[in-house]
């Protein structure tokens, strides 16, 4: 494997790394320390909104761009700190004249506009807490969330609240206020215009006093049954957030940074709006879709230098027969880390080749707040490999014991349940309404993550698989996303999605649906080929026995395939929670 290593030299990074020394910073960093970083209120306690703008609009900061917001048609709004400071106070003043208190949620159902980044910071600057839907949801699962997270505000548009509020609006009697951010004029008492609320409110708006473990995040992850689940995230995570923008993603004070992510899913809350300001850098806001040709030309004509997308995207990059650098300038660029699901070995070398730059994949959930695990831009990648734990983060493999303790696996490359130890502040807080859930993700002083994972002799860790993913088949234990990255070595396979399908005889057999790259066919012999390929790089007892072609996979809109809904086809189940299914 060593051969496949992508080495590190600081001496040919354009700008020096800020951890160079991983055991040194990882032995001696301190969470007291990393708080040192922050301002605080002037009245005293944490909020996210301070450290994020005010702070730099009181400062040397002011006249920064802080947003460079990029309209599908070709617009483009510039927005400094200082303007952020004050449009934001005027959203927390127009929240304020609603009545709003301390801990009231405040959802918002938008496309990628100016008024949602800013409507964010508004929120949090009225001690209310945020909770951002994908704006394609279907009214079922935004009716779900809504009366699941207590709404009393929602911040969306016309054409949203017509097509998707509208049908379900009588069954959300707690839900006081509508602002509909693209309306001149009031509609009622309940659904008013947010411009005209906007214009009304003063731009001087000074933050109360906020605790740090107030709840300042709620974001809802969906379960394969049963109502999603909200993840309560408090003020104090924003620590986290600066730690992981100094280490993973690299932030120095002059970067152009682009988070593709849609602040409806957690990488754009956290690491799309947060994490960049916090670190006074300039962020990108895209309105539109995934389009290869204008990602490229953004990241050229914008001199992106720090960019974070997800598998999905980047794959959908290769399977287009292109040469990046050559059509286009992407010289700014010095860094790519991606997220949303485990990022193939090929994907990360595919980066070096054809945009001059490896891809560092890296691992974190809805429930940590933040990256827990990485590959940093100093230290060797390990394609494949998830990293290695942050600073201040402490990462093991366990196994759970029968009588309800776990035991740590010491022993190199054996695999187990991926455990965080307790105590880093963006661990979240609580599943809203239900404790026992709760509970339930922690042994003593361990957040068990649900994912399975090994470490090597060196401290990389590697992902294996869900716990609820993994298939037993001949008494083996296959993780599915092994036998996804070999198929996807394949020159015909653009992307692979494995299951266990019951099998009498041996309990399950692997399943492969693969969708091909452009210029392949299905056919009966180009099966055998994969199949054949597949035991010869696996063995007979992984490689998979059976292969269905799809022309997509199903996926969450954050970009993970959805291999529970794969099965659930396959064997003719209940689809159950499917609200995060990319269109």
């Amino acid at each position: 494997m060593e051969e496949k290593w992508i080495k590190k030299r600081v001496e040919d990074f354009p700008v020096q790394p800020n951890l160079i020394d991983y055991n040194q910073e990882y032995k001696t960093f301190s969470w007291e320390e990393a708080a040192s970083n922050f301002d605080g209120l002037p009245s005293g306690g944490l909020n996210i909104a301070y450290e994020a703008i005010d702070r730099h609009a009181n400062g040397l900061l002011a006249d920064k761009t802080a947003l460079l917001w990029l309209g599908q048609n070709g617009e483009r709004k510039v927005y400094s700190f200082a303007k952020m400071k004050k449009q934001s106070a005027k959203v927390a003043n127009l929240l304020k004249s609603l009545g709003l208190s301390k801990g009231d949620r405040v959802f918002t159902l938008a496309p990628r506009l100016p008024e949602l980044y800013i409507s964010v910071i508004g929120i949090l600057k009225n001690q209310n807490v945020i909770c951002p839907l994908f704006s394609q949801f279907g009214p079922e699962p935004i009716l779900q969330r809504l009366k699941r997270g207590d709404a009393k505000v929602l911040l969306t548009t016309k054409k949203l609240f017509k097509k998707k509020i509208t049908p379900i609006l009588e069954k959300l009697p707690q839900l006081r206020y509508i602002l509909l951010l693209d309306a001149n004029e009031h509609e009622s008492e309940k659904i008013l215009s947010f411009s005209r609320l906007m214009d009304e409110s003063s731009d001087k708006f000074e933050i109360p006093y906020t605790q740090a473990e107030d709840m300042s995040v709620l974001h809802f992850t969906s379960g394969t049954t049963g109502m999603p689940k909200g993840v309560v995230h408090v003020h104090k995570a924003v620590y986290t957030h600066w730690m992981s923008g100094k280490y993973v993603l690299d932030l120095h004070q002059d970067d152009i940074y682009w988070c593709t992510a849609d602040p409806g899913w957690v990488t754009g809350t956290s690491y799309g709006i947060i994490t960049p300001w916090i670190h006074g850098v300039t962020n990108i806001v895209d309105e539109g879709e995934f389009d290869a040709a204008r990602w490229y030309k953004i990241l050229q004509d914008e001199k992106v230098t720090v960019w974070y997308t997800a598998p999905t995207a980047i794959r959908r990059l290769m399977r287009i027969d292109s040469e990046p650098t050559k059509e286009f300038n992407l010289s700014a660029l010095r860094l790519i880390q991606s997220v949303g699901e485990p990022l193939n070995p090929e994907a990360v070398i595919w980066g070096k080749e054809k945009l001059n730059l490896p891809i560092h994949d890296n691992w974190w959930q809805t429930e940590t707040g933040g990256i827990m695990i990485a590959n940093l831009i100093s230290q060797t990648i390990r394609p494949g490999s998830m990293g290695r734990p942050l600073p201040g983060i402490e990462a093991a493999i366990v196994q759970q014991n029968d009588d309800g303790t776990i035991t740590e696996i010491t022993q190199p490359n054996k695999e187990g349940d991926l455990a965080l130890k307790i105590g880093f502040p963006s661990i979240f807080r609580a599943y809203l309404h239900a404790q026992e859930k709760y509970d339930k993700c922690f042994i003593g002083d361990w957040y068990i993550s649900g994912d399975l994972a090994y470490k090597d002799e060196d401290g990389y860790f590697w992902f294996v698989g869900r716990a609820d993913d993994i298939i037993k088949t001949s008494g083996h234990m296959v993780g599915p996303f092994e036998v996804e990255s070999i198929l996807m070595e394949h020159p015909a396979v653009a992307e692979a999605g494995v299951i266990g399908k019951p099998d009498e005889m041996i309990g399950q057999l692997v399943k492969a649906f693969v969708s091909l790259k452009s210029g392949y066919e299905p056919s009966d012999e180009l099966k055998r080929e994969l199949i054949g390929f597949g035991r010869k790089k696996l063995g007979v007892a992984v490689a998979p026995k059976e292969i269905e072609f799809q022309e997509n996979l199903p996926k969450t809109r954050s970009g993970k395939i959805m291999r529970r809904l794969l099965k659930a086809r396959e064997m003719g189940l209940p689809e159950g929670d499917i609200s995060t299914l990319e269109d």
